[in-house]
């Protein structure tokens, strides 16, 4: 499973920054009506977005709590700046 609940989290809190800044274009009073109108077609895809997100949260968070699936730990292995895997002498 590549999802976890922290990377739904993640997805939701970016999905209702993305909804705050486009509410405040929509109530804009500086552009043409189209502009207003297209700003809010995309309030109604991030809406379902953010929807669909929170749901698929709650179900792996029934899930994990049923025991119907357990996250997988990716751990990290990361080399930079690790002198170990520096070549000396090059």
């Amino acid at each position: 499973m590549a999802e976890t609940l922290g990377s739904i989290t993640d997805k939701i809190s970016i999905i209702e920054l993305k909804i705050f800044h486009m509410r405040e274009q929509v109530a804009r009073d500086d552009v043409a009506p189209d502009f207003r109108e297209r700003c809010e077609a995309k309030l109604v895809v991030m809406a379902e977005q953010r929807d669909d997100l929170a749901n698929e949260f709650t179900q792996l968070a029934k899930d994990m709590a049923a025991g119907r699936t357990t996250p997988k730990v990716y751990r990290q292995f990361k080399m930079y700046n690790d002198p170990q895997y520096r070549r000396t002498g090059a």
